[in-house]
């Protein structure tokens, strides 16, 4: 098994483990055990310390272990979109590995989107099939009164 299969591991287990209910308890009690020994160590500089150092080594590891399994879930989900666009028939396979486009492609993409989603809006409107077409017109206190008035009707 090389280095990277099992970090890999390692990353998903533990971020699996800290994303766990017990696992917060486990950090509540500690807290609540480093509160408690405040008077005994007077609430020194060093008993402050020792939390501090724990909570941002924990925080810094942490980090990159989230990143490593976010990373990975992201790879597999585009992975699963791309194979839904290679399957559906009439699908655009020009949206696979948008990913690894440039930021103005991208927008190029996002542009050519948004173009066709403002004109079937507009062709819905024509038709009158946009769903709550008519609300974003109505004030809140008209759409009260119409809903009050359909309650009572």
């Amino acid at each position: 098994m090389s280095t990277g299969n099992r970090f890999a591991g390692f990353a998903k287990t533990t971020a699996r483990a800290a994303g766990h209910a017990g696992t917060f308890g486990v950090a509540v009690v500690i807290v609540l055990i480093w509160a408690a020994t405040g008077p005994i160590f007077h609430f020194s500089d060093t008993w402050q310390l020792v939390i501090n150092t724990g909570t941002t080594i924990v925080t810094f590891l942490m980090v990159f272990l989230i990143q490593n399994t976010q990373n990975r879930d992201s790879v597999a989900m585009q992975v699963k979109l791309d194979e839904l666009l290679r399957a559906l028939k009439g699908a655009e396979t020009a949206m696979a590995d948008l990913e690894d486009l440039t930021e103005t492609e991208l927008d190029a993409f996002k542009e050519h989107y948004a173009q066709l989603a403002a004109a079937a809006r507009k062709r819905m409107r024509s038709e009158g099939r946009l769903p709550f077409a008519d609300e974003s017109t109505d004030t809140h206190a008209e759409r009260a009164r119409r809903e009050k008035k359909a309650r009572t009707d």
